[in-house]
């Protein structure tokens, strides 16, 4: 049960069009009938896979999701549309049922299950438990009798029923009472079969349905009919014999060579008619009453839609379930009374009320910022001040310099605060000149910390899954008393609405960091490193602008060129962009080998068009894959372009709340997506360039840190020693797995192993590494053999990682940083190999992005302290980026291998490499 913050509006207690009201636990409203959907689980998976093209549904860890997805959608187009009172999913189970025991042909000569359907339907029952819709599966029995029956309760108890299948079947159950919504095309078009419909269709009523299937067969059910007998003749007799039983008795009746047929097959009729009756009176273990419709467990459906990646659908769930109770009066979260302050008296007044400068042990006051676009920025206009009982705003537009000294002084100070969203007020505060210290709460870090898969951490999606609170910016009118033109400003009480909520969510957060041992990451490394973050945002690097026209002109001609010799190599024009156009020239006109079929045809994606060049060698597909490049690139750069400040300089943009392993993602624009070892990479990092003024770029990262992770980790007697003599770690360890002189490790056996070390930290499999390396797969668990043979400390980690975190829920990073991961004890095969690789690289993952996290903090405080002018830039992966001031170059260099080897304690050192230049491309190495 949602509440929401009060009094909320008029509009805000109105629900929207097309929602659904549930009332659970009180029954259907008197007067009404109930309604009842039965939805055929597999059928319906079935349908909505094929009906969604699976390579546009996965998620980030390789999960195929186009099946959850369209059932999903279409039981909510079904709610919304049919408006049932109650709602079931009936699925069948992969053991045998009665009727294949009976006759073991029976639904035989099916396709195989395509492997991108494994594990969706485990999803979709994930899906319905956080919907609180009821899923029933019985063993030795089939979802059809369990539909039949509940159809048959149902009716007996009055009700209106809905059967959603793409079974014929189920045409059998049709009644006054019973429906059966059966889709002709995918999952949208679902039109309703009564008994006129199939008595139009197939000439018999529903109840001879059944009749009529076991004369023609049902190629489905792999039920062979009667030879030279269809529709028309089977409800001809159906008709004039008054049904099966009538035809059986008056067999030699039955003239023709029909007849003939029909005599000499009368057993396999006989068995059909036994096999497709339905039955209607199963014991089953979900109550008629149980299946009314209910709300969804908000947090259980935010958590698997985070997972799934479902945002739309997410959204479309929510609004169809958006008329909620009216909260009970113990849930009503009152606002605390506020008002704008006009003098610097008036706000130390405010201050001073809870103690000294509002410093105690539990007042943290909520600071909530209020700003305005200025060009690329934002730019603070207006402060909130919350506490639990009372707030107060500064309006920035009109506080004269002695209060916004007051408030500057105390935003200073290290009184306790709390903020969601730190590094963004920082960054609106400071181009006012204005900073904030003493924040001991950033709600959007604390959420991640405890939900680290989430994927949205805005307020009011937290506010709704851990408070239960409803809070939409302008739905929801603040209360308390509204002074000195407050209510002509709603931004300002929306500001004090947001600052009571980051305060009771903080609040909550408090004791579930301590239970999962991530306050201290909280306190000691995220929010000191927010801040560290918004200083390099603001800074941002310098950019040449006349390289950047030069290289976007480059790569336009590139892209340009490489279209015109596609044309060329096939005679005409075609659009390139179009995988329908390139479908029809590829394997009509051109006759190439097919590639993986899809919904629209046969794709054309990236990797399918490397293999198919490869095999081929075409000129086309040599130019097409070059134009794909050069348009990438051309792409990249009008990004980079349009990024581009008033200052000359791009302000990327970190995430700390990302990537579910603790690394931070660049966005707007991405910096971490420029190609590293590629010429054309190489160019686009030339275009950032050292600021006028000062002396050089100063490139830092770490060599093999994954892999001295894994050292650490396995404590492997080998790989310890390799690092402690500052040996070549994959020369080193091809010696040991080929057997030769480091010397004679080749180039070749080198990448082998080198690729080897990393995928097997990355839970890579033989097949996986036969496919990489182009080896065989024998060839490959060779090489996994005897690299585990020389180092069994590897060996035993990886299988000891994967055990633990199943007997844990979660892995942990070095720092303590924990991934939760429920899906290691699946009983889905894939789902459960799919949590495993994640078990197995996110503590080293992780423990990476600590290292360069703790580093970045040593840095920064370390250039402070010593009062330096040089400031760090970017961080990229594992690369920090400094800029050096005249004089300090080599204090600098000292100072950053000194933090950069002190960020972690491990059992091999931490080895630094540096590099110096006029831009990026040139310190890069």
């Amino acid at each position: 049960m949602m509440t929401r913050l009060a009094p909320v509006s008029e509009s805000a207690k109105t629900a929207p069009q097309n929602t659904v009201a549930t009332t659970p636990g009180n029954g259907v409203p008197d007067g009404q009938t109930p309604r009842l959907l039965v939805l055929d689980g597999h059928s319906m998976a079935f349908r909505a896979f094929y009906a969604m093209p699976a390579d546009k549904f996965v998620t980030d860890s390789g999960q195929y999701t186009n099946a959850v997805h369209g059932f999903t959608a279409m039981l909510l187009t079904m709610i919304r549309q049919q408006k049932p009172t109650h709602v079931v999913v009936a699925f069948d189970l992969d053991t045998p049922t009665f009727r294949s025991l009976e006759y073991t042909e029976y639904k035989g000569g099916r396709n195989k299950t395509p492997e991108e359907f494994y594990g969706q339907i485990d999803l979709i029952i994930k899906v319905m438990a956080a919907m609180r819709i009821p899923t029933i599966s019985v063993d030795g029995f089939e979802a059809d009798d369990i539909i039949a029956t509940l159809s048959t309760q149902g009716e007996a108890a009055g009700w209106d029923v809905l059967v959603v299948s793409g079974d014929r079947d189920a045409f059998q159950l049709i009644t006054d009472k019973v429906s059966v919504l059966y889709p002709k095309k995918g999952i949208s078009d679902i039109p309703p079969m009564d008994a006129a419909a199939v008595e139009a269709k197939y000439f018999v009523p529903p109840n001879r349905y059944s009749d009529l299937a076991a004369l023609v067969g049902e190629t489905a059910d792999n039920l062979p009919g009667v030879p030279g007998v269809g529709p028309k003749t089977a409800a001809k007799w159906i008709n004039q014999y008054g049904g099966l039983e009538g035809i059986l008795e008056n067999l030699d009746a039955i003239g023709g060579k029909v007849g003939e047929s029909l005599r000499a097959h009368v057993d396999d009729v006989k068995r059909n008619r036994h096999l497709n009756h339905l039955l209607r009176d199963m014991d089953l273990p979900v109550a008629l009453e149980d299946m009314e419709l209910q709300a969804p467990d908000r947090e259980a459906v935010e958590e698997l839609f985070d997972s799934l990646q479902f945002n739309t659908l997410r959204k479309r769930l929510f609004d169809l379930f958006g008329a909620e109770e009216e909260p009970d009066a113990g849930e009503t979260h009152q606002v605390p009374a506020h008002r704008v302050v006009v003098e610097a008296s008036e706000l130390q007044h405010w201050l001073a009320a809870d103690g000294v400068d509002g410093v105690t042990a539990d007042s943290a006051v909520a600071v909530d910022v209020i700003s305005e676009p200025v060009g690329l920025a934002r730019e603070a206009t207006a402060v909130a001040l919350v506490r639990n009982d009372s707030a107060v705003v500064v309006d920035l537009r009109t506080a004269d310099a002695e209060l916004e000294s007051t408030l500057a002084a105390w935003l200073m100070s290290e009184a306790p605060k709390v903020v969601h969203e730190y590094k963004e007020a920082l960054k609106a505060l400071s181009m006012r000149g204005l900073w904030l210290a003493g924040v001991q709460d950033d709600t959007s870090l604390s959420g991640y910390l405890i939900q680290p898969d989430r994927r949205s951490y805005e307020l009011n999606e937290l506010s709704q899954v851990h408070l239960k609170i409803s809070f939409d910016n302008g739905a929801a009118e603040p209360s308390g008393q509204l002074e000195l033109g407050l209510e002509e400003d709603t931004s300002l009480a929306e500001a004090v609405q947001r600052g009571y909520v980051a305060l009771l969510l903080s609040e909550h957060f408090g004791p579930l960091l301590e239970e999962r041992g991530a306050a201290v990451l909280l306190r000691d490394m995220e929010l000191p490193l927010a801040a560290v973050l918004a200083q390099m945002e603001l800074t941002g690097i310098a950019v040449s602008q006349d390289r950047l026209a030069t290289l976007l002109a480059d790569f336009t001609a590139a892209m340009n060129a490489a279209q015109q010799a596609a044309f060329a190599a096939i005679g005409h024009e075609v659009n390139l962009g179009s995988p329908k156009q390139l479908q029809e020239v590829l394997f009509e006109e051109l006759g190439l080998p097919k590639t993986k079929k899809i919904k629209t045809g046969y794709t054309t994606d990236a990797a399918s068009l490397k293999t198919l060049l490869e095999k081929t060698g075409h000129e086309f597909l040599a130019q097409l894959m070059a134009h794909r490049e050069a348009s990438k690139l051309k792409q990249m750069v009008e990004t980079l372009k349009k990024s581009l400040a008033d200052d000359g300089r791009i302000h990327t943009t970190y995430a700390q709340n990302v990537a579910a392993t603790g690394r931070l993602s660049s966005n707007n624009p991405n910096l971490q997506n420029i190609p590293v070892r590629s010429e054309e990479g190489r160019r686009v990092r030339d275009i950032f360039v050292v600021s006028e003024g000062y002396e050089c770029l100063l490139a830092a990262d770490y060599s093999q840190i994954e892999m001295r992770i894994m050292a650490h980790l396995s404590g492997d007697a080998g790989l310890i020693q390799a690092y402690a003599e500052g040996e070549d770690l994959h020369r080193y360890v091809g010696s040991h797995v080929f057997g030769v002189a480091p010397e004679e490790v080749t180039s070749a056996m080198r990448s082998k192993v080198k690729a080897m070390s990393y995928g097997l930290a990355y839970g890579l499999t033989s097949f996986g590494l036969s496919k990489q390396l182009e080896i065989s797969v024998d060839e490959a668990r060779t090489l996994v053999k005897d690299y585990f043979d020389r180092f069994g400390g590897v060996r035993d980690y990886l299988r000891g990682v994967v055990e633990q975190a199943r007997i844990d829920g979660f892995t942990s990073t070095i720092e303590g940083r924990r991934r939760y991961l429920p899906d290691l004890s699946s009983a889905d095969r894939q789902l459960r190999e799919l949590a495993e690789r994640v078990a197995l690289n996110s503590p080293i993952q992780g423990s990476a992005a600590d290292i360069i996290k703790h580093a970045m903090l040593g840095v920064a405080a370390e250039l402070k302290d010593k009062d330096f002018k040089s400031r760090m830039l970017l961080q990229v992966h594992d690369e920090l980026i400094l800029e050096v001031w005249p004089g300090e170059l080599e204090a600098v260099k000292a100072l950053v291998v000194e933090q950069m080897g002190a960020a972690a304690d491990l059992l091999v050192p931490l080895d630094v490499q540096l590099g110096l230049g006029a831009s990026w491309n040139e310190a890069g190495h």
